[in-house]
């Protein structure tokens, strides 16, 4: 069953005494990841009132992998087009295939996005295919 008002839930977990910090981070950012993140007035609100504010860089450091804690953040999100996999063999409990895997077949036949992955440079037009570069 969805939750429909994930706050009324999270509250008495967190004021919870018998709760050791830890478990009260883990379900602060559960429901950031929940809500795609939280405004700055409610984030400093539940780390006051859990008081858990020596161990706040936990939760707001989760922002340096693109997790977006305040909603207010806009994170650089790479969207990366997907390869048609429809007709490919598969396995029947494995049927996605993660980016990673489009993202170095691309990257082995030279078709990346310099924008996108300007450390990733083509080959030299020298190369013949022959010997490390």
């Amino acid at each position: 069953q969805k939750v429909k008002d994930s706050m009324r839930v999270l509250l008495p977990v967190l004021l919870n005494k018998s709760h050791d910090s830890y478990d009260k981070i883990r379900a602060i950012l559960l429901y950031i990841f929940s809500t795609n993140g939280t405004t700055q007035e409610n984030l400093d609100k539940l780390i006051q009132n859990v008081q858990i504010e020596s161990d706040s860089d936990m939760i707001r450091n989760w922002k340096y992998l693109d997790v977006p804690v305040i909603a207010s953040f806009v994170a650089q999100q790479h969207k990366y087009t997907r390869r048609d996999r429809s007709k490919e063999e598969t396995f029947q409990l494995s049927r996605w295939t993660p980016v990673i895997k489009d993202v170095m077949e691309d990257a082995i036949e030279n078709k990346l996005d310099s924008k996108e992955w300007p450390y990733c440079s083509r080959c030299p037009p020298t190369w013949n295919g022959s010997g490390a570069v």
